[in-house]
């Protein structure tokens, strides 16, 4: 059982896992969704508040009569017309030696640390490239949803490069090699009021400044993609071009995983595409949780003998496994 990150919260459940390899074990960045002890009369909502470079965890207690306030899913609380979420998240480390049975920190590796991280950081993504991951994650607060920037030569010491997709906007691959002298990442800007979020291109000089942004993919309108689509992991590089596992978010809500290959030396171009999901929820553990029908991968590792390891989030509560291969995935996308 995981040890909640401070006293008066409560751990809910541990998945959408960044993955990699380092020192000849596999590291997960595992997103921690904690919520308060609930009371009859009252709805505690935990957040985090900010003063002279300090963090520190809290409670808002609200009256349930209150007329101001509004239950959303079970995910959010709509209070005096600000949007609040009922659980808040950490990134938590995790190591393995044979990728199945896992050690775990206490202490969050990433913890809200500054006004664009209040309502908690989310879903992380390690890319390394030479002997630098850089881990980007959601920070989430009352402005919305940004992507932030991290990096790390060991898993012990940090450094947060800040805001490198201004909100609304998440789930960013990043590449793991420059292209054409640039770095390369996939995004997914939300696109109120026009069209449905999509999957973007963008490439950098730096990491930091990210531009020549281009919408690559658009939801093909499918029941599975009905909504809304986004990257996952970094992308994996093959001869035949760059292999993406992106997630489809379609009718009722129901999350699925489906396959992209980009072209090797200009990956904003589309080669193939699976016709349908390649991985939908089909376990219980997969149908039904604390948001059922989700299937969420944003890790996976690529084992010396080929294996490839994809963690996932299933039903925004537990961290599963499926393995398969280069050749498999390769296989799917001319015959699926």
């Amino acid at each position: 059982m995981l040890i909640p990150s401070v006293k008066g919260y409560n751990v809910l459940g541990a998945f959408n896992p960044g993955a990699t390899i380092y020192n000849n074990q596999i590291i997960l960045l595992m997103r921690v969704s904690e919520n308060c002890p609930q009371e009859k009369s009252f709805i505690n909502i935990p957040y985090y508040n900010f003063k002279n470079n300090k963090s520190e965890a809290k409670i808002l207690r609200i009256n349930k009569d209150d007329p101001q306030v509004m239950l959303k899913d079970t995910r959010g609380v709509l209070y005096k017309g600000k949007d609040y979420l009922s659980t808040i998240s950490h990134i938590r480390l995790a190591r393995s030696s044979d990728g199945i049975n896992f050690t775990i920190d206490e202490k969050p590796f990433i913890a809200p640390a500054n006004e664009s991280e209040k309502f908690g950081v989310e879903d992380a993504r390690i890319s390394k490239i030479d002997d630098t991951y850089y881990i980007n994650y959601t920070g989430v607060s009352e402005d919305g949803y940004a992507t932030m920037l991290a990096t790390t030569k060991n898993f012990i010491n940090i450094e947060r490069k800040g805001i490198i997709f201004a909100p609304l906007n998440k789930d960013v691959a990043i590449f793991e090699e420059k292209i054409n002298g640039k770095y390369i990442a996939l995004h997914r800007p939300d696109n109120h009021g026009f069209g449905l979020p999509s999957i973007w291109y963008a490439d950098s000089p730096d990491m930091l400044h990210w531009g020549n942004h281009k919408c690559i993919l658009r939801p093909d309108g499918s029941k599975w993609e009905s909504q809304k689509i986004g990257a996952g992991a970094a992308p994996i590089k093959t001869e035949k071009g760059w292999l993406v596992l992106y997630h489809g978010k379609g009718d009722n809500s129901m999350y699925s995983l489906n396959l992209l290959l980009l072209d090797l030396n200009n990956p904003s171009k589309i080669i193939m595409q699976c016709k349908q999901p390649i991985f939908t929820p089909k376990e219980d553990y997969e149908k039904k949780g604390f948001f059922g029908n989700v299937i969420f991968s944003n890790g996976l590792v690529i084992k010396p003998d080929g294996t490839i390891l994809i963690y996932y989030g299933a039903c925004d509560e537990t961290i599963c496994l499926a393995t398969t291969s280069i050749n498999e995935l390769l296989y799917l996308l001319n015959n699926k």
